[in-house]
């Protein structure tokens, strides 16, 4: 029975290295109990996220064995193969330090997404009520759970092939809007998706749908996305 696991663990910056750590091997351990250890006991000047530590925040996504993953509900048993592990930052991401990456262009693709909800009513207005069972609702619902932990976009291949790629986490976003009928922004984020760099440059090797946490399918939000936009440019709505 192994009673140490061999960790690599990314230090520095983009031209950074592995060094190399032996963790105590313990029962139910996590990739995040292991990089608290190695911070708490073998080099305090590692450096990386983490919040919740349950799966609620995300914020403790690492690349762990070339997959990036939750290392807060990736258990080191399922995903070691001899007691061997290499935990990298997420890819597709400037790196700050170690495991810790810069997310700005992460979050300023949701911007230029205009991902975010416009209302058509103010607080004056009476509730409006959403029936669940209506089509563009359950649509809606499909793709909501998303916490911005980036896992699809260090995934994502076109990303990594297109620097101005939007990602899914923005066009997903996008796309739970588009089925809101209380939003009243979708005229500017129908150009916004269908631009350069928008839901027409993904490649629909859904990536992003097989390394979900949530299991969330951000091809299939993309893809319509790609019927609402093709759609309103047959109408004459788009140029």
């Amino acid at each position: 029975m192994t009673t140490t696991h061999k960790v690599s663990i990314w230090r520095g910056g983009a031209e950074g290295d592995y060094a190399h750590y032996d963790v105590p091997a313990r029962e139910s351990q996590t990739v995040l109990d292991v990089v608290t250890y190695v911070q708490r006991h073998l080099d305090p000047t590692l450096t990386y996220r983490f919040a919740c530590r349950v799966g609620m925040c995300g914020s403790c996504a690492m690349t762990v064995n070339g997959v990036p993953r939750w290392t807060c509900r990736t258990h080191v048993s399922k995903v070691t193969g001899g007691g061997e592990l290499k935990i990298g930052p997420l890819a597709n991401m400037p790196v700050i330090k170690d495991l810790a990456c810069d997310m700005t262009e992460f979050f300023e693709k949701w911007q230029k997404a205009q991902s975010r909800f416009i209302p058509t009513k103010t607080r004056k207005n009476p509730m409006e009520p959403i029936k669940p069972d209506t089509p563009a609702r359950v649509a809606a619902n499909a793709g909501i759970e998303c916490i911005n932990c980036g896992v699809c976009y260090a995934a994502c291949d076109t990303v990594r092939w297109n620097a101005d790629y939007l990602g899914p986490a923005a066009l997903n976003r996008a796309w739970t809007l588009a089925n809101d009928e209380r939003d009243g922004g979708w005229a500017d984020r129908l150009k916004a998706v269908s631009d350069h760099g928008g839901c027409h440059s993904c490649r629909s090797h859904q990536s992003c749908e097989a390394h979900c946490p949530n299991q969330l399918n951000p091809a299939a939000s993309i893809a319509g996305l790609k019927r609402l936009s093709t759609s309103a440019y047959l109408k004459g709505e788009l140029k």
